[in-house]
């Protein structure tokens, strides 16, 4: 190429986004997708898993010769969960520094990825965040994803064989090392972090990592780390980053058995509603997704922000439905154990986790609207919060917190039972005494009510410092998802609904409304009056920060970083008489 050539073409790159592309298979998808990019003035790198036949391999080269924004990296082997998917990385990685002076931001994606928006909005929306990285870390101990009972010891082990193609020698190994406490020794000052493989970085980190005289130690240590892609530059990117955005741009999902998510023509709808820049992993004969964004500038998204966990209710409801079945739907893969239906307590009543963290008047509106009793925290540290300060309550029950956790079964039950005709409604949460969790969910009589995650606002508007607030939003993490997984048990017998702290803002009068229904013949048949939600200005910054500290605040589901106004009603005005 003469160096007139040489120029423009650097030029042409200069300040945009560089594409890694790590190719395996639909070879032609990855071409067409390749080419997409090119035309959008992005330089590409493409990597082919080197199992791919030499023949196959120099047609789809040759196929690509005409794109110069297109080239070729060192192909390596690459078999899932072991080295070879992050020495591509790597290789491809350095080609485009190398070759592409110009780019600011290095995307790595797969031949299966598509993008979902106009290329120049990716372009325009990483100039307008040139020191932001982009990359999912998290530590082990605050990710839901660890498929395997794998977490820790994925970095303190030896996995010298393929989890898929040697199973047995995989398992025999790994209890080989615990029988005999073998641990590797962690790099110094490494600290391990996990998230999705899939992300956006800047030259400058991606540099750093790359160039690091310590390099040759880090690649070592990998190298016999379990699924390294999802975990090589998690964790140097906090070594070497200025600015991390713990969050892929890339929606990726997964299932409750760790495989990925494939997305067909009958997802169209679903994928523009993510918001997102890319998505994987398309089926590559889905002809309807391809030829939508690919050619249908008509059908390009509006520009916002990529949100992925916009659809995750519908990924959740999805994985429910399949690992738990419908209600009188038997097949044999989840047949029900026979198990007592009898009730343990006296009365039906009400259990509300989360609503009194995100309504500030809710046990006094509660109580206006359906009549019933409703109380503060029965099981909170100090004491058991009676509906209006009572200090003791019908049968001779006091607040005394050391008497009520002597017993904390038969409190309850004796509450229920005292105040019967009356329906009860007391408030739960990660901070009360947990061990009435199992107790009310194997009741029948139990109705709860569960916001998940609702217990960060009160950290959000408190005046700790961050690390202390990162400390307790961790630890009350970790309580509330075992409560919740408590309650999803096929064994639980109370009456359940949960909502994400996200799904509920987003629209909180229909369930509001269905536990008033279900509150019985007390409650109005139509909400006309709406308790009033806290302030939610910057929560979704605050939990943005959160995970920029390398927590993961997932129960609160699909926040995103800018929180809109939510609409609640306002209380009807009284009618008059026009005359």
């Amino acid at each position: 190429m003469s160096s007139a050539g040489q120029t423009s073409k650097e030029e042409a790159t200069k300040g945009t986004v560089g594409i890694v592309m790590l190719v395996h298979t639909a070879l032609e998808r990855a071409e067409q997708v390749a080419r997409h990019w090119a035309a959008a003035g992005c330089p590409v790198v493409i990597h082919v898993d080197r199992k791919v036949p030499q023949t196959t391999f120099k047609t789809f080269r040759d196929g690509l010769s005409d794109e110069q924004l297109i080239r070729f990296s060192p192909r390596h082997t690459c078999e899932w969960g072991t080295w070879g998917i992050v020495a591509a990385s790597q290789s491809a990685a350095e080609m485009m520094l190398r070759s592409c002076p110009g780019v600011r931001h290095v995307y790595l994606s797969s031949g299966s990825c598509l993008p979902l928006r106009p290329v120049q909005e990716l372009v325009d929306y990483l100039a307008a965040r040139p020191q932001t990285d982009f990359i999912e870390s998290a530590t082990t101990a605050d990710v839901p994803w660890i498929v395997g009972g794998l977490d820790v010891e994925r970095f303190t082990l030896r996995f010298p064989f393929s989890w898929k193609k040697q199973r047995a020698l995989f398992d025999g190994y790994v209890n080989l090392q615990r029988r005999l406490r073998i641990k590797r020794r962690i790099p110094p000052g490494l600290v391990p972090h996990m998230g999705s493989q899939w992300w956006c970085l800047t030259r400058r980190t991606l540099s750093a990592i790359l160039e690091d005289p310590d390099r040759p130690i880090h690649d070592r240590y990998f190298k016999k780390v379990w699924i390294p892609d999802e975990s090589y530059f998690q964790t140097l990117a906090r070594q070497h980053s200025a600015q991390i955005e713990s969050r892929s741009l890339t929606l990726s999902k997964f299932d409750f058995e760790g495989k990925p998510h494939i997305f067909y023509d009958d997802h169209l709808q679903l994928l523009r509603r993510s918001d997102c820049f890319v998505a994987r992993k398309i089926w590559p004969r889905a002809q309807r997704l391809y030829d939508a964004f690919l050619t249908d500038p008509a059908g390009a998204m509006k520009r916002t922000e990529p949100n992925p966990g916009k659809i995750d209710r519908v990924f959740s409801k999805a994985v429910e439905r399949r690992t738990r079945g419908r209600p009188g739907l038997y097949m044999q893969s989840r047949f029900p154990s026979k198990w007592s239906v009898s009730n343990v307590t006296a009365n039906p009543y009400s259990v509300f986790q989360g609503f009194a963290e995100l309504f500030v008047d809710f046990e006094s509106w509660l109580n206006r609207t359906t009549g019933s009793r409703v109380h503060g925290h029965l099981f909170a540290p100090d004491r058991a919060e009676f509906a209006d300060g009572d200090s003791m309550i019908n049968g001779a029950l006091s607040d005394t917190a050391k008497l009520r956790d002597n017993n904390p079964e038969s409190f309850l039950t004796n509450l229920i039972w005292n105040t019967r005709g009356q329906r009860q409604s007391f408030q739960f949460g990660p901070q009360d005494n947990q061990k009435i969790g199992a107790f009310i969910a194997g009741d029948p009589n139990a109705h709860v009510s569960v916001i998940s995650g609702a217990w960060a606002v009160p950290l959000f508007r408190s005046t700790q410092s961050f690390s202390e607030l990162r400390r307790i939003a961790a630890r009350l993490q970790r309580i509330e998802a075992a409560h919740l997984h408590l309650l999803r048990d096929q064994h639980t017998k109370a009456r359940v609904r949960i909502w994400t702290m996200a799904e509920f803002v987003e629209a909180p009068m229909e369930p509001l409304q269905a536990i008033l229904d279900d509150l019985g013949a007390q409650a109005p048949r139509h909400l006309n009056e709406a308790p009033t939600m806290a302030d939610l200005e910057g929560f979704g910054q605050f939990l943005q920060n959160l995970k920029n500290q390398g927590m993961h605040p997932y129960l609160m589901g699909d926040f995103p970083v800018e929180q809109g106004p939510v609409s609640m009603p306002k209380s009807p005005r009284k009618p008059y008489l026009v005359r």
